[in-house]
């Protein structure tokens, strides 16, 4: 028993490092060649990059375990039955309970709390979200269950991202994009791809290639335009001179048990909806008994843990870190351009290791009988992921408006998608929304923030946000012109062989 306990724990700290390493790595070359000092508290962030490692494992475990066997065997029974209804019914609840407590989200959120001084807070920022998710993915699941062009959804969905960049308040329109890019992550992103090609596959006349993928950009781009909406309606910005903190306070330590109690409590009730979902769709609609209550039990309970340690680590390791670096990088001495490969390679290194990317690329190679290679779409993923903060990090230091750079962007995006092949769009879209790690996140958005308020002239709400909403851009771009010349080369290659003959 305690063999196999043991064997457990080294295969998930074995995995949980081979993703937190490629950061290390970039970390400690920079410290090493251009930041040329020790952090302030070196002991508190290799405690606080343990315990996210310890963390993230048992997270994933319980995923594997509890969440991603109950949410594909439900999706597919509803399918099976023909329960449309119900079964756009449990894709909502599922998504917005997901979303909900996605470790990604938590990051953005939390940092936006802090930036707009509590005009922002991070639980409603984190609601917001879910339900612009959980509503896009029933239109996702409509659309696979009616056959439609993903284009026909996509398109419109995006013109109104870009009418509204026009009309939301300035503070959260690089935070709505960001938001995009991180809401599916860790969990959202394999149970929306297993969600959506289990019903292509379960549905005569649908391909699995064609229809299955899509729902993570149904996904991504909901928060761009509800959280926009809600600025629109609700947002009051920060009154000027609000303190910005760029890292938690030392500050009165006598009650840490009794807050780490709260928040361990806290971090169990964001993930009741999730079993709520599982329990209610089961036992009510389906009708039958769990086929694993023992397993899901376990399961939850390693979620709960593991997204509570990851939490943690987070304020303690990895936020002060990511401020650390930032500081390091931006005094004097030290040259723009290694902020530039800094952001590059955290980015490229970093989305390599995404478990969320390495999901989709095996499911989309699995589903394309190897056309589409796995690896060769995860290094144009990646390298779409550092070229999008290199832009952004530019972006910031020369104090353009965001949207003079992204609505360009997603015009070309739009426009690329009418004319690629039909088989690449939502693999395209899908990709973009996949691309921001759990580690990646609070590195990236401490970069941007830190970047923006270092620099004189920018607002740290205004000019921070928006690293992200790149690193989701670029790769889309990438696949889809990597799907248009696979194609081309094909085509030539075909009429040269025709000539030929």
């Amino acid at each position: 028993m305690l063999g196999s306990v043991s064997r457990v724990a080294r295969e998930l700290l074995h995995e949980a490092s081979r993703d937190l390493a490629p950061t290390l790595i970039v970390v400690a070359l920079f410290q090493a060649f251009f930041i040329q000092r020790l952090p302030d508290s070196p002991g508190g962030l290799i405690g606080g990059f343990a315990v996210v490692l310890v963390g993230l494992a048992l997270f994933v475990k319980g995923l594997d375990a509890a969440i991603f066997p109950a949410g594909e065997t439900m999706a597919f029974d509803f399918a099976r039955r023909g329960s449309f209804v119900w079964l756009m019914l449990f894709a909502f609840c599922i998504s917005f309970a997901s979303v909900a407590a996605e470790p990604a989200l938590m990051a953005v959120a939390y940092k936006a709390e802090v930036v707009s001084g509590g005009s922002m807070g991070a639980l409603t920022l984190r609601l917001v979200a879910g339900l612009g998710v959980g509503l896009a993915v029933v239109g996702g699941v409509w659309r696979i269950v009616a056959g439609d062009s993903i284009g026909s959804y996509l398109v419109p969905g995006y013109l109104v991202v870009i009418a509204l960049t026009w009309l939301a308040p300035p503070q959260l329109v690089g935070l709505a994009f960001d938001s995009g890019g991180v809401v599916a992550s860790t969990v959202t992103a394999p149970l929306l791809t297993a969600l959506g090609v289990g019903l292509a596959t379960s549905i005569r006349g649908r391909n699995p290639l064609l229809d299955g993928f899509g729902l993570i950009a149904f996904g991504a781009l909901a928060p761009m335009v509800i959280i926009q909406l809600y600025g629109i309606v609700f947002f009051e910005p920060p009154a000027a001179g609000t303190p910005v903190v760029m890292m938690p306070s030392d500050d009165q330590h006598q009650y840490v048990a009794v807050e780490m109690l709260i928040d361990f409590l806290i971090m169990v009730r964001n993930l009741l909806p999730i079993i709520a979902v599982v329990l209610f769709s089961s036992f009510v609609i389906l009708r039958r008994p769990l086929a694993d209550p023992k397993g899901l039990a376990v399961g939850m309970v390693l979620v709960a843990v593991g997204l509570f340690l990851f939490d943690e680590g987070l304020q303690v390791g990895l936020f002060p870190l990511g401020d650390e670096m930032t500081n390091g990088l931006m005094r004097d001495g030290v040259a723009i351009w290694a902020i530039h490969l800094y952001g590059f390679l955290i980015g490229f290194a970093t989305t390599m290791a995404e478990p969320a990317l390495i999901a989709l690329s095996i499911k989309a190679d699995e589903v394309s009988l190897g056309q589409l290679d796995g690896f060769w779409l995860r290094c144009l993923v990646s390298i779409g992921v550092g070229i999008g903060i290199v832009i952004g990090c530019a972006r910031i230091l020369h104090g353009t408006n965001i949207a003079y750079w992204l609505i360009p962007g997603y015009l070309l995006v739009l426009a690329m998608a009418v004319v690629a092949p039909r088989f690449i769009v939502p693999i395209a879209f899908d990709c973009g929304g996949v691309t921001t790690s759990t580690v990646t996140v609070p590195l990236v958005t401490a970069l941007g923030v830190g970047l923006a308020e270092r620099t004189p002239g920018r607002d740290p709400m205004i000019d921070g946000f928006g690293l992200i909403a790149f690193a989701s851009l670029l790769p889309m771009i990438i696949v889809m012109a990597y799907g248009m010349l696979a194609t081309w080369m094909l085509r030539t290659r075909r009429t040269a062989g025709e000539e030929g003959e």
